[in-house]
């Protein structure tokens, strides 16, 4: 059965496995201690984060093992505030940011502290101009993302970097998706990382500090880790995390290639065969791994039902496959269509024959739920009405949407239609939707109850 949703978690490296078992008859022993099995430990240990600090790009003792990549991103938001209170409490953020950071950020705001979010464009990519804009005197920590986790594309750290610096204030880069990749460009302050995202096991993560950054520790100081982890190493599975990235470093070139090639294909593909799709994310300036796409009157989580039964396993930012009924925040700042969406993000080793396959199973998967949810087929002829108003209170986008691509040939060309809705999705889906038919978001007006978005017909 075809994995691909390596973002989320990539399969165990088989470096990783090799390198667990070995250390889980070498590395159990407390490597604080002097006598010898505790000294092997630390051996173990301290080779690990010199192996990671190479693929960082930072010294040894700027690097500490964390229990995850949340944790990390946790811990370093919150030291670097905290070191730099005396400058200010305002903290920047991109939009697409993993909920970890925004999460953080949410805490700092709650705190008192003042937080700027920086939009993105309709590819997911920060401007450098307003993010350059947004820095004051004020600016205790600004965060940015290497490359984005749900679509894929890169951001620019290296030009943000270099004014960051220039300015006195820290960058801290979450690196979770491009590790495995290479490097992270750009002269940064603050780092981090997560071992499963890159073939390791779950349960690691990595933060990088570097040497004159100003860093305070939240909560109990414990001894190890530079006093910035709490709590007794994970030291066989930190020895399998710092093996595995550098084996996935080693294969990072060619494998690259290899997928961006497989990518491109579905990108290219998918809009050829299923109509009413919009592929999302930048398409050139993208990890090599990922591609992401929504279906127009589709059900995220019946779809992706649909290609499990195909022995597909992919991942969705739609809001109906989430435990909050809320869309992805990423997808929601990009402004693009939420519902029906598709992630695939293809693991190293990832057939060509397995890529062809899940493209020729898609298209009936698509069908099958479009006409599961009673979706338009074609375009209905002009009825000559000025306006309309389509009452879709308690129902679910996609079938909102549906509704409106139904009712638009009933108003003249010019005329309008208001579809009045109490899901939260529907704005960000209507908008998107108007964008791919070529018709006129007009705006938001109240209603009794939820709001009512009016749409013009333009053709």
């Amino acid at each position: 059965m075809p994995y691909f949703d390596a973002a989320t978690s990539a399969p165990l490296h088989p470096v990783a496995r090799q390198a667990l078992l070995a250390a889980l008859d070498e590395g159990w022993a407390d490597p604080s201690r002097l006598y010898r099995e505790g000294r092997r430990a630390r051996m173990l240990l301290d080779a690990a984060r010199e192996a990671a600090a190479e693929a960082v790009g930072c010294r040894p003792d700027e690097l500490v093992f964390t229990a995850s990549g949340t944790q990390a991103l946790h811990t370093g938001i919150a030291g670097a505030l905290a070191g730099r209170r005396r400058a200010g409490r305002h903290l920047i953020v991109s939009a697409v940011e993993h909920s970890a950071v925004l999460h953080s950020a949410a805490v700092h705001e709650g705190q008192g502290g003042e937080v700027t979010e920086i939009p993105v464009d309709r590819g997911g990519r920060v401007d450098t101009s307003l993010f350059v804009r947004a820095l004051r005197e004020d600016t205790a920590l600004a965060c940015l993302q290497s490359a984005n986790h749900e679509v894929g594309t890169v951001q620019p750290v290296g030009e943000i970097a270099e004014v960051c610096r220039s300015v006195g204030v820290p960058l801290l880069v979450d690196a979770a998706q491009s590790l495995a990749w290479g490097p992270v460009e750009g002269d940064w302050s603050l780092l981090t990382g997560s071992a499963h995202k890159w073939g390791g096991p779950a349960g690691v993560g990595l933060l990088a500090v570097r040497k004159g950054v100003r860093f305070s520790v939240q909560g109990p100081v414990d001894e190890r880790e530079s006093g910035r982890v709490p709590g007794f190493e994970n030291l066989p599975a930190i020895v399998a995390a710092a093996a595995s990235l550098r084996a996935v470093r080693a294969e990072a070139a060619q494998e690259a290639a290899r997928l961006r090639e497989l990518t491109a294909l579905i990108r290219a593909r998918v809009p050829e065969l299923v109509p009413d799709v919009e592929v999302v994310g930048d398409a050139e300036r993208r990890l090599p791994h990922i591609v992401t796409f929504s279906c127009l009157y589709v059900d995220g989580e019946t779809l992706l039902h649909e290609l499990d039964r195909a022995e597909f396993s992919v991942s969705s930012g739609s809001s109906c496959t989430s435990s909050t009924l809320t869309p992805s925040h990423v997808l929601k700042a990009m402004g693009v269509l939420s519902e029906g969406n598709v992630r695939v993000s293809l693991p190293a080793g990832t057939s060509r024959e397995d890529v062809e396959r899940f493209l020729g199973v898609l298209p009936g998967a698509v069908s099958s739920v479009r006409d599961q949810l009673g979706a338009p087929v074609g375009g209905g002829a002009s009825a000559g009405r000025e306006s309309l108003v389509l009452d879709t209170l308690g129902k679910r986008c996609p079938l909102p949407v549906i509704e409106l691509a139904k009712a638009i040939g009933q108003v003249a060309v010019g005329g309008t239609v208001t579809v009045v809705s109490d899901d939260e999705v529907a704005e960000l889906d209507i908008r998107a939707w108007c964008h791919l038919r070529g018709h006129e978001f007009v705006g938001e007006v109240p209603a009794d109850r939820g709001w009512g978005y009016v749409v013009r017909r333009l053709s």
